[in-house]
């Protein structure tokens, strides 16, 4: 039996986690395989019950278990708190900082039947397939802090921005190794004609590269990338970047798949993995059972295929994402004429309708 830590956490995620686990259960119907589910608080509502965004006992559950299915943390109820109190930093980057889980992917894929969902051409997106694989716990977002006053009366405030040799190294072999698997092309994103934290990153990935020759290695900056995205993103095979570009960037590339709603993500890199979606809590939407629950369930197969090696159910999964879709059935954001909209409950069940139906 393998053991799955639940954390729902805030806004949308009960609801997307309740059906991610409704398919992993379905999954387990079909495959013979019985999975143990460990709910736990995070984020907010962890801090509204306990006073901190993370407690132990949630903690804990996660050291115990072979991996996380994560929802999202955060919204405006909880913006006026501490930053270490505040769901984002003291529950989703604490959690991923004690994990050890440096290396977050996020697969963009372009379904067929959403090709004219995104907002680019159906010609530019068409078959993309790529994988934004985003250093998670260093950088800007990890440094150290602080405001001090001035003597004029003003404030200057400082973040800083740190990276060692051994975090870039293992980010950019993640994605040399992940390459290996795909098509054999590295693109690392950087900004090496501004920042000195980018020059050292990318005489870092010339090196790196040395070691595997199969393996195609460019470099672009930030924002030529950005631009790319949008002009030519199937040049793209593996986008490797630090920790803040990264965020920016591949929430960026979700929209050429036709909605955040669809973009999985997984955070790996110590013994437990961490899955989830890449969009947010959208406190405005919750409990109104009209939220797009794929990423969630996309996270779910991610879960299968990186934690418990089961590689045809995670296979399993997508496909019947995919066939719902080629179905004509649409959550509100990715609703388009002539296809027939669904709640949150009812695009659950037709997945798992069509796991019970693949052969």
């Amino acid at each position: 039996m393998s053991k799955i830590a639940v954390l729902p956490g805030d806004g949308i995620g009960p609801e997307i986690i309740d059906q991610a686990v409704r398919v992993l259960e379905a999954v387990g119907q079909r495959f013979g395989h019985k999975y143990e589910f460990a709910w736990g608080l995070v984020g907010g509502a962890a801090y509204d019950a306990t006073g901190v965004p993370l407690p132990e006992e949630t903690l804990e559950l996660c050291f115990n278990s072979e991996a996380i299915l994560f929802g999202a943390v955060g919204g405006p109820k909880w913006d006026g708190l501490p930053l270490h109190l505040r769901p984002e930093l003291g529950a989703l980057l604490a959690l991923r900082k004690k994990l050890g889980l440096y290396a977050n992917l996020r697969p963009v894929k372009v379904f067929p039947s959403l090709a004219n969902a995104s907002t680019l051409k159906p010609e530019v997106v068409a078959g993309l397939d790529l994988l934004v694989l985003r250093e998670l716990t260093g950088g800007l977002y990890f440094g150290k802090k602080y405001r001090e006053a001035l003597p004029d009366g003003g404030t200057r405030v400082v973040d800083t921005l740190e990276y060692t040799t051994p975090e870039i190294e293992r980010i950019l072999r993640k994605a040399f190794d992940l390459a290996r698997l795909r098509r054999g092309r590295v693109t690392s994103v950087d900004k090496a004609n501004v920042l000195e934290s980018s020059r050292y990153w990318r005489e870092v990935a010339v090196a790196i590269g040395r070691e595997y020759p199969d393996v195609e290695l460019n470099h672009m900056y930030v924002d030529n990338c950005a631009m790319q995205l949008v002009k030519n993103p199937g040049q793209f095979d593996v986008l490797v970047t630090e920790n803040m570009f990264g965020d920016i960037l591949s929430d960026q590339a979700s929209v050429l798949g036709g909605s955040l709603g669809m973009l999985a993500s997984a955070s790996l890199g110590g013994k437990i993995g961490l899955y989830e979606p890449a969009h947010g809590t959208a406190p405005e939407l919750a409990g109104l059972n009209c939220a797009n629950p794929i990423a969630a369930i996309l996270s779910a197969a991610m879960l299968l295929r990186f934690s418990l090696e089961q590689g045809r159910e995670a296979d399993c999964i997508e496909q019947a994402v995919t066939d719902v879709l080629d179905m004509g059935y649409r959550t509100a954001d990715l609703m388009e004429k002539g296809k027939q909209l669904v709640n949150t409950d009812e695009i659950g069940s037709r997945i798992i309708e069509q796991i019970g139906r693949e052969t």
